[in-house]
């Protein structure tokens, strides 16, 4: 999954900080629901990551049924969050 493709598909835009509350959230609802319909676990992951970097991931163990997809998506986080915090104290 390309991440401007999906930036596009959901938001209609690669800016977030260019759209307007209601059309973030809408985005975010569009997103949200098709985590919950994707069946493609590889979709579904790149979705999910997706939505934790926007703050709205749904929990891990609601998000995926396999063990090591759960444990992928923990690995992710965890980069992410490293990521953040190191670009905070630079």
């Amino acid at each position: 999954m390309d991440f401007d493709h999906l930036l596009i598909g959901f938001f209609g835009t690669t800016e977030l900080g260019d759209l307007a509350p209601d059309q973030l959230a809408s985005g975010i609802d569009r997103l949200q629901v098709q985590i919950g319909l994707e069946r493609d676990d590889g979709r579904r992951f790149g979705l999910w990551c997706l939505a934790y970097m926007l703050g709205v991931a749904p929990e891990v163990t609601v998000a995926f049924t396999d063990e090591e997809d759960r444990e992928a998506a923990r690995d992710f986080m965890e980069t992410v969050d490293r990521e953040m915090d190191a670009e905070d104290e630079a």
